[in-house]
Formats: C-alpha cells, structure tokens, sequence
C-alpha cells in the first residue's frame, strides 16, 4: 500500500491533530480513522462516472500513538471493489497531502 506516514509526533499532539479532525466531520467508523474527502473538481472521468453510485471518494488517514498514516488510495466510499478505486493521480495525492500538511500546521504541530 502507498502511504504518507509522519512518525515521531508527541502523543499529545497526535490526540490534538484526532480532535481538529473529528470537529471537521471527518471522523470514520472505526477510532483513529478519518476521511479525507476528494473533491469533485479533481476526480477523474471514471470517478466523475461513477459519482453517483459509488461515491463520494475519500483517502483514509489513520492515526496511532505517535504517527499519523495516509493511504494514497482514493476508496469509493458506497463500494468495497469497482475500477473507480486506485492509488491517487498526482493531483489527488498533492491535495491530500497538503491537506494533512496544513491541519498540523495550524495547529501548530511540528513535524
């Protein structure tokens, strides 16, 4: 699996970055997994396709005890398995990660 990972974090900045997300309304069905959502505009054809009956897409950030984990998949989040899920293009991956860069950034969380 492709992912972003960011390690070594102190335990409490980790618990503040879980908070910020969950007050977003990103927040999983599983704890210490959030969604990030991939906006329409940077879909692909297929993903646009799809849209309807397997979106909205996401990629999933995890978090543990000092680190905080991004798949770079963008998962179609009404289907388990369909040809609109894949690794993120550049353009999807460039947002999430800036996405994830920004929300410890704000906080004022060091990596």
């Amino acid at each position: 699996m492709r992912t972003y990972m960011i390690d070594e974090l102190a335990s409490d900045d980790v618990k503040r970055l879980a908070v910020s997300l969950e007050k977003k309304g990103l927040l999983g069905s599983m704890e210490g997994l959030f969604w990030i959502h991939v906006p329409e505009e940077l879909l692909d054809a297929e993903q646009l396709e799809h849209l309807p009956r397997c979106g909205p897409y996401g990629m999933a950030v995890e978090v543990g005890g000092d680190w905080v984990r991004m798949e770079l998949l963008v998962r179609a989040r009404n289907q388990l398995r369909c040809s609109c899920i894949r690794y993120a293009s550049a353009e999807q991956r460039a947002f999430a990660i800036d996405f994830l860069d920004n929300a410890l950034k704000q906080l004022d969380i060091p990596v």
